[in-house]
Order: C-alpha cells, then sequence, then structure tokens
C-alpha cells in the first residue's frame, strides 16, 4: 500500500481492554466496508505501520511509546487495498484508436 491507494476497512473492532485509549486518542474512528484513501504511512518507529486516511482528520497527540506529537494512525492491518479495474492512459488511448479504425472499416464497407 502507498499513499493514494484506494484501501476498504475490513476491521474496526476495538478490543475491550483497549476501548478507553482508543476513545482517548481517536476523535473520529473508522467504519467496516467503508472505502478510504490512503494519505501517509508511518512506520511509528517499527512498533506498528500506521496509515493516515484522506477521508480522516483527528488532532495530533503525544505518544510516549515513540516519544512525539502526531495524529492517531489507524494499524494498516485494519485495511485492504481496492484493485480497481483501472486502465492505463496508454492502453485507454490504444482501444480509443481501435475502435476508430473499426467505425472507419465500417463506413468505408457501406
Amino acid at each position: 500500500m502507498r499513499p493514494g491507494d484506494k484501501v476498504i476497512c475490513i476491521n474496526d473492532k476495538i478490543d475491550a481492554d483497549k476501548s478507553t485509549e482508543i476513545r482517548r486518542d481517536f476523535e473520529i474512528w473508522i467504519t467496516k466496508d467503508k472505502e478510504y484513501t490512503i494519505r501517509e504511512i508511518l512506520d511509528n518507529n517499527g512498533i506498528v505501520t500506521g496509515v493516515l486516511l484522506d477521508e480522516v482528520h483527528n488532532f495530533p497527540k503525544f505518544f510516549k511509546l515513540i516519544n512525539r506529537y502526531q495524529e492517531p494512525a489507524f494499524a494498516i492491518w485494519r485495511f485492504r487495498k481496492l484493485n480497481y479495474a483501472t486502465a492505463p492512459a496508454e492502453a485507454i488511448s490504444e482501444v480509443e484508436e481501435l475502435v476508430q479504425a473499426d467505425q472507419e472499416q465500417l463506413v468505408k464497407a457501406k
């Protein structure tokens, strides 16, 4: 995954023993089956890779574990990358050329 990728939340569950901590750190939480766009990926000093999302902005907090202020990030394992059926611009151009050629042949055949 990388910034700009579309992802879907596959796990929005909060463990009961972490509920107070999560509610304190995150004003806005994610929703299962909702699509998001990765804004930034944070290494968090190798503890757990986290993602910031275009659609969700939380206030930065001080985290003792990483010894700095940052926006709370969602664990990357909570998301799955979406792979839309998109074609690169070159492929679209080639398809358009083929369609145009087919149309020209039809006109000539008439």
